[in-house]
């Protein structure tokens, strides 16, 4: 069985890596033309972001066709060339399989709206109630009703997201047949990673009610039994016969218990699971759009939970600040202007040293941080517009919405990557997709040359890969009522032997004195990694922390 824990995925967007024919977007040719860039990573598998054909209405995820590379992106021939390219620096691919919707630009779904029996019973398909209203009271998760009218018919598809996504039925077998060739193709063309969007959400029932609240109204398509039958039978059809394949589902409003099912060896579902419940602990009353200060304590609760638990129960946790779909973590979790590098470094320490498999999304490795804008009209991303369009409907001012905007768009990681300090960021000859700001600070060409953050994590990757305590390890928490620092201790019995390490996070900007548990005072240690550069040998009673100052030694 393939050993996740010493695995370190990378995650490129490809409209945003780089230009190479400077339309602006990026493309494939682009990725083989950073290579070298890659190389230099020492990572061993990239997600990639779709580039499937796709009116790109949600860049990328409402896809018109599974089989065939966007022209927007390059050809097949590029595709190939891409996988031969990293196959030389044993950098495997994972791609981004978007299951549980397809754009209505699908023939599938143009089939359907032309009377086809066969693949009107692809889709959610209901009449209206019988007062005229919607079928239920579903909420898109992009805003609006989750109820659009199916052409000209008296019937209404379901979309939990866009309206160009229609949600496929996943109780109609020919379906899942469908979506186990997709990926079957893609296994032909050399592809062992696939990466399920929002997987949890296909078990929707076939008899929809009205929700009664929000929470309740989740439930009703969330997490429902029938969807590890899915994924059983999908991992027989397709990547269950590879031995080397690497799956991670998307998991929508999830919960531990399922995730030890869908991540568990034994169940033949996916290897690991990305879950979101850290990442809103900075959302007021449970709301995306709004600004608050994250709550530490709420975050290290759902750490040590689910690091926990999931050790525990055999499951698999996917490691993760940042990915395409969120803000930056520094603007979060950090401090942006005063100690960019070093709560970076703090952050990728607290991630990469916990059980599980890290993945670092491009220019995390440089410490990106939120874009520059002063205008809604730089934001392309259609839940922004969404968001910022209903916000000015329920009164708030066009200032605090834009504020709410900038806080939490997606489009705040989507910036084209930084290669260098030029207009364009080295990204592209032509005017971007997406404005870059701030590349006269960070950028890969000055990261490289005097940067101490990417080396760093070269530093975080070569100890995972070297050390079973990271690996292999077990996860148990300590200094669990500390207000600022989140400390955890991994061990693991190696040949009869017992051997432990200890990790400590200040997760403020402001200096600390931690009093260590009794069994760790007084004992030799190797420092096996400092942001500050310490190279500790022994413990005393007291370890006083610098901001931002993370620190892992390992027990003699």
């Amino acid at each position: 069985m393939i050993n996740l824990g010493n695995k370190v995925i990378y995650q490129i967007y490809p409209k945003s890596f780089y230009d190479s024919n400077n339309d602006g977007i990026g493309d494939l040719r682009g990725i083989i033309d950073k290579i070298d860039y890659i190389s230099k990573l020492n990572i061993d598998m990239i997600w990639f972001n779709p580039f499937f054909v796709s009116p790109q209405n949600d860049n990328g995820y409402d896809i018109a066709d599974y089989y065939n590379i966007d022209p927007k992106f390059g050809t097949m021939s590029d595709f190939e060339d891409l996988v031969a390219a990293l196959k030389k620096i044993d950098v495997g691919v994972m791609l981004d399989m978007v299951l549980n919707h397809c754009s209505t630009e699908h023939e599938w779904f143009r089939r359907a709206l032309a009377g086809e029996k066969k693949y009107q019973k692809y889709f959610y398909l209901r009449p209206a109630k019988e007062d005229g209203s919607l079928p239920t009271n579903w909420q898109s998760k992009f805003g609006g009703p989750a109820w659009e009218k199916f052409g000209q018919t008296d019937l209404y598809y379901l979309h939990l997201y866009d309206k160009s996504q229609a949600d496929l039925d996943w109780h109609n077998p020919d379906v899942r047949k469908e979506a186990a060739a997709v990926v079957n193709f893609w296994r032909s063309k050399g592809v062992q990673g696939f990466r399920f969007d929002v997987i949890n959400v296909t078990g929707k029932s076939e008899q929809m009610v009205d929700s009664v609240d929000p929470i309740q109204e989740k439930a009703l398509y969330t997490d429902t039994p029938v969807v590890h039958e899915y994924l059983k039978e999908l991992n027989r059809s397709s990547f269950g016969k590879d031995p080397n394949s690497i799956t991670v589902g998307e998991m929508s409003s999830t919960s531990i218990g399922n995730c030890i099912e869908y991540s568990h060896p034994e169940k033949d579902e996916l290897s690991m699971v990305f879950t979101f419940h850290h990442l809103k602990v900075d959302y007021k009353d449970g709301e995306k759009w709004s600004k608050t200060p994250f709550d530490f304590k709420k975050l290290k609760r759902l750490f040590i939970d689910w690091q926990t638990q999931m050790d525990r129960g055999g499951g698999w946790n996917a490691l993760f600040w940042n990915n395409h779909d969120q803000p930056w973590a520094l603007n979060r979790f950090g401090d942006p202007i005063k100690y960019r590098e070093k709560s970076a470094e703090l952050l990728a320490t607290a991630i990469h040293l916990m059980r599980g498999t890290p993945y670092i999304y491009m220019g995390e490795e440089l410490g990106m941080i939120d874009p520059n804008y002063q205008s809604i009209h730089d934001y392309v991303d259609i839940e922004s517009l969404n968001a910022y369009r209903e916000l000015l409907e329920k009164g708030v001012s066009s200032q605090t919405a834009f504020k709410l905007v900038q806080t939490k768009s997606r489009d705040n990681s989507r910036v084209p990557m930084h290669w260098d300090n030029t207009l364009n960021a080295g990204f592209s000859q032509s005017r971007p997709w997406l404005r870059p700001t701030g590349q006269d600070i960070i950028n890969v060409k000055d990261e490289l040359e005097h940067g101490e953050i990417f080396n760093y994590y070269q530093k975080l990757i070569l100890l995972r890969k070297s050390e079973k305590l990271i690996s292999e390890g077990h996860f148990s928490s300590l200094l669990e009522d500390n207000p600022q620092v989140f400390a955890y201790e991994r061990y693991l019995l190696d040949d009869l032997q017992e051997k432990r390490m200890l990790v400590i996070n200040n997760f403020y900007g402001k200096p600390t004195t931690v009093t260590l548990p009794k069994q760790y005072q007084d004992k030799a240690v190797k420092t096996l990694i400092s942001n500050y550069n310490l190279d500790i040998t022994k413990l005393d009673k007291e370890i006083v922390l610098r901001p931002y100052e993370a620190l892992a030694v390992k027990f003699n």
